[in-house]
């Protein structure tokens, strides 16, 4: 699919194939986008934990918490539905830089359209118990989780739909597929 289509497809998905596991080639190309990442100037002091042993996921899922504005049992993936692995990108508080978020973001970014290209679905998670997290994946409490990315093949579709009246919340249809309210380009951009 050209880049416009591959980004229309990268949405958020919370409900994953928990059967089908990420084949090492698709990783190996997720970890290369993040490790290909723009950073500020350069520092490059991200280090990304790739949680990807069925028993590691489900000890730290309990510790997530998806898609805020649903009902929980509409937002929260059940049994069955958990994704594959997540990627953690983690960073030493000492050395927290003005930019560290930002670089944050573009390495998830790419992780997760590289993921695209390959049919994986994504999910960039902020709501997450980060205590209890770090003690479960035995990381020293000098390291920080800002965010993690969940990681599976989705079971429904996500798509972009108008915003009508201003309201820029997500929903479910009727077939529990999740809808994306964008605004218009012209309300977005100005030309000068």
């Amino acid at each position: 699919m050209d880049i416009m289509q591959l980004m229309k497809w990268c949405r958020s998905y919370r409900r994953f194939d928990q059967s089908r596991a990420i084949p090492d080639v698709v990783l190996d190309n997720i970890m290369e986008a993040a490790r290909l990442s723009n950073s500020a100037s350069n520092r490059q002091q991200l280090r990304f934990l790739v949680v990807r042993s069925p028993e590691m996921v489900e000890k730290i899922f309990p510790f997530t918490h998806w898609a805020a504005v649903l009902p929980k049992e509409a937002g929260q993936p059940k049994d069955g539905e958990h994704p594959a692995l997540f990627v953690v990108p983690t960073y030493e508080a000492a050395e927290k830089a003005k930019w560290t978020d930002v670089d944050i973001g573009i390495a998830e970014m790419r992780m997760t359209l590289a993921a695209a290209a390959e049919g994986v679905g994504s999910c960039i998670l902020a709501n997450i118990e980060r205590g209890p997290m770090r003690e479960a994946l035995g990381l020293p409490e000098s390291t920080e989780i800002a965010t993690i990315v969940a990681f599976g093949y989705p079971t429904h579709t996500s798509r972009i739909v108008d915003m009508k009246d201003g309201d820029v919340k997500y929903y479910l249809d009727e077939k529990k597929d999740y809808c994306v309210p964008k605004r218009s380009r012209e309300e977005l951009f100005r030309m000068v």
